[in-house]
């Protein structure tokens, strides 16, 4: 296929996905419960941070976090006493644990207290062609708080050679527009330009397949290679072809 063909052919596989179906299966369904913007980007944030093995496990286990906050993940952060975390011993996701969702809880209630909230935290280390420095960013201001070694591994950090499929794929949540009903919208001080597709095996198979990547790891060095090829079809909506990658790989194995 040429560029224009293959645009084509993307933007028709777009459409295909980028629809209220795909939330019967996929994890941003559960985001899609909640109505306020807090509890929209908590409950997306800690959803996508488990997003990494069976479909319908993450969904389980996440809808059990959101159990375990009463349905209401912003008032729990702010309000929760010590004792409150008793509650979410035995909870486990592969190898987030207890410990790593305790933490995770306290450093959301951190940010939300003294940084003004997630979408501050992001937007603040933005550059003009890329999100990935303040995934960086955001990092360094997770773990500000006295934490055990372990639970760092659960958020990635692009300047040390990760892709951070599961922060990209929440900031696609969080940032592209919500017209179709997927995606929410929510964040406004963050371009759609740039943001980064989720890259894991699926995504980045077929992106070799259709001669978006070459490179063979699904590294920092290769989203930013895919981030080239999908700018040029679509300067300021690229991520969209997250959900042409996503379903070609995954529904139709290609």
């Amino acid at each position: 296929m040429n560029k224009s063909e293959l645009k084509e052919f993307l933007d028709a596989k777009v459409a295909q996905y980028n629809h209220p179906k795909f939330l019967e299966s996929d994890p941003i369904q559960i985001p899609h419960r909640f109505t306020s913007s807090q509890d929209i980007e908590i409950s997306a944030f800690l959803t996508a941070t488990i997003a990494w093995g069976n479909r319908k496990s993450i969904i389980n286990n996440a809808n059990r976090m959101m159990q375990l906050m009463d349905h209401a993940p912003h008032d729990f952060i702010l309000n929760y006493e010590e004792s409150d975390l008793e509650r979410f011993s035995g909870f486990v996701h592969r190898t987030f644990n207890t410990t790593d969702l305790c933490y995770f809880i306290k450093s959301l209630r951190n940010i939300y207290l003294e940084h003004h909230g997630l979408e501050a935290v992001f937007s603040s280390a933005i550059t003009t062609d890329s999100v990935q420095p303040a995934i960086a960013h955001f990092k360094t201001v997770f773990f500000e708080l006295p934490h055990e070694k372990r639970t760092t591994k659960h958020v990635s950090d692009p300047l040390k050679g990760s892709a951070a499929k599961r922060i990209n794929m929440f900031l696609r949540w969080m940032v592209r527009s919500n017209s179709t009903g997927v995606d929410f919208g929510i964040w406004k001080s963050i371009p759609p330009a740039v943001l980064s597709c989720p890259l894991d095996v699926h995504s980045g198979n077929v992106a070799r397949k259709l001669k978006l990547l070459k490179r063979k790891q699904n590294d920092a060095k290769a989203l930013a290679e895919l981030d080239k090829s999908l700018r040029k079809l679509d300067s300021i909506d690229p991520v969209k072809y997250d959900f042409a990658l996503f379903g070609l790989g995954v529904f139709e194995k290609f």
